[in-house]
C-alpha cells in the first residue's frame, strides 16, 4: 500500500493550513537570487579559500560547496544517511571538511578529493556544532552535542583529548561554540559555548588540561563573581566574536527573540540589544550593519551605529537556519526552504528592494457590489447557452 507524504492529505489545524498556503504562495519569489537545493539546509560556513563560495549542511546527509557567483552546486561531500547539522573547514591547513551528524558521529572528508576520511565517535546524541582550532601546533576539532558534552579531538588521530561538561549548573544541549581571539594563545585556547539553557560558558583548553572558567567577574574588579554569562532569557543559538582581535565583542542570538552585543570591557554585559521578535537562529556583523534571521523567515538589517532597524529582506518562506557575511560585505542566508539567498548591504540596495516591493502586483479589488457580480455571472452564463 502506498503512503502519501503530502501534508494536504493529513488532518491539519486552520493555522497550519494558512501557514502552508502562505509558504506555497511565497515559494516562487526570486528575492535574493535564490539557489535552490534538494533538501533542507541546516547550517552554513564561509569557504576560507574562496570569497564567493560557502559550505552548507543538508538534511539529506551531505555537505555541499556552493559558488554564489556561478551557482555551481556540484561539489558534494556524501556518505551519511542522517541529516548534517554543522560544517567546518580545518586540519592540516584546511585540508578537511568536518560535519556534525544526527547519527552522533562527526564525519570528515578530504577537501580536494571529497573522499570520506575519519569518523569521530564519542557523543551519545546528535552532534550540533563543530569548529577547528590549533593548540601548541596540533590541529584539534571541537564538537558540541545534544548530550551536553563538549569534546576536544586530536584531528589527525581521532583521539579524544578532553570531554567537558558543566555538571554543577546542568548544562543542556550545546548549540554553538566560538574561540575568543584575544585570550586564545599558542599554548591554550579560550572557548565560549552556548546551549539550550540561557547560560553562556567559558572554557580554558590546553593539550594536557581543560577547565571551566568560573571567575568571570573577579572580586578584584569590585564586582560579584559569576560562573556564567547570563544575559538572555532562554536558549542561545549562536555565539560569535567580531572586531579586531584585541577588542572583539561577543555577539549572540537567542530563542528569546533578541540578538545582543556583549561588551568585553564591561565583563560581557549587554552593550546593545536587537529585538528581532522571534527565535533568532543566525547573526552576522559587517562594518555598518548587524544582520539577524530566524524562525520568522525574515533577514533583518540593523544600523550598528544607531541600533535601529534599517531594512527587512523577506525572500525566504521557511525558517532561516544560518547566515554568513562574505568578504565583500554581502550576506548569504540559508533556510529550511532549501534555498540560499544573497543580500546586498548598502543604503542603495535597501532603497531598490523597497521600490521593487512597492511595485509588486497586488490582487485587484473588485469595484462592483456582490449583487452586480452575480448579475454579470448570470449574463455571461446566458450568453454562452
Amino acid at each position: 500500500m502506498s503512503r502519501s507524504a503530502d501534508p494536504g492529505h493529513f488532518f491539519q489545524t486552520d493555522a497550519s493550513e494558512l501557514t502552508r498556503g502562505r509558504r506555497a504562495a511565497k515559494s516562487g519569489n526570486k528575492k535574493g537570487d535564490p539557489i535552490v537545493l534538494s533538501s533542507k539546509i541546516l547550517n552554513i560556513a564561509a569557504d576560507p579559500f574562496s570569497p564567493n563560495s560557502v559550505y552548507v549542511a543538508e538534511s539529506a546527509g551531505c555537505i555541499r560547496r556552493v559558488n554564489i557567483e556561478t551557482k555551481n552546486t556540484r561539489a558534494i561531500y556524501s556518505g551519511p544517511t542522517a541529516p548534517l547539522t554543522s560544517v567546518a573547514i580545518g586540519g592540516q591547513g584546511g585540508a578537511f571538511v568536518f560535519a556534525g551528524c544526527w547519527d552522533k558521529d562527526i564525519w570528515s572528508w578530504e577537501r580536494e578529493s571529497r573522499t570520506v576520511s575519519k569518523r569521530y565517535k564519542g557523543h551519545s546524541d546528535f552532534v550540533k556544532v563543530v569548529i577547528c582550532a590549533k593548540i601548541m601546533g596540533k590541529d584539534v576539532l571541537i564538537s558540541g552535542g545534544a548530550d551536553s558534552k563538549i569534546i576536544v579531538w586530536d584531528t589527525a588521530t581521532g583521539e579524544r583529548l578532553h570531554t567537558l561538561r558543566d555538571m554543577k549548573d546542568g548544562m543542556m544541549a550545546v548549540q554553538d561554540l566560538a574561540l575568543d581571539p584575544k585570550h586564545s594563545t599558542d599554548e591554550e585556547i579560550i572557548l565560549v559555548s552556548a546551549s539550550s539553557d540561557p547560560h553562556i560558558r567559558l572554557w580554558r583548553i590546553g593539550l594536557l588540561s581543560s577547565s571551566q572558567i568560573v571567575d568571570l567577574a573577579p572580586e578584584s574588579q569590585g564586582k560579584p563573581p559569576r560562573q556564567t554569562i547570563l544575559e538572555h532569557q532562554t536558549s542561545v543559538y549562536r555565539v560569535m566574536f567580531w572586531g579586531d582581535d584585541e577588542d572583539a565583542e561577543l555577539w549572540t542570538a537567542s530563542a528569546d527573540g533578541t540578538a545582543k552585543c556583549l561588551s568585553r570591557a564591561k565583563n560581557w554585559s549587554v552593550e546593545d540589544t536587537y529585538v528581532h521578535g522571534d527565535y533568532v537562529r543566525g547573526i552576522a556583523v559587517t562594518g555598518d550593519w548587524v544582520v539577524t534571521a530566524g524562525r520568522d523567515e525574515d533577514v533583518k538589517v540593523w544600523d550598528q551605529s544607531t541600533g535601529k532597524l534599517r531594512h527587512v529582506y523577506d525572500g525566504h518562506y521557511d525558517e532561516v537556519t544560518g547566515i554568513v557575511a562574505l568578504p565583500d560585505g554581502r550576506i548569504v542566508s540559508v533556510s529550511i526552504d532549501g534555498t540560499l539567498r544573497v543580500w546586498e548591504m548598502s543604503t542603495a540596495a535597501f532603497e531598490k528592494a523597497i521600490k521593487e516591493k512597492e511595485g509588486e502586483v497586488e490582487p485587484k479589488q473588485s469595484i462592483m457590489t456582490a449583487e452586480e457580480e452575480a448579475e454579470l455571472a448570470d449574463l455571461m452564463g446566458s450568453e454562452s447557452e
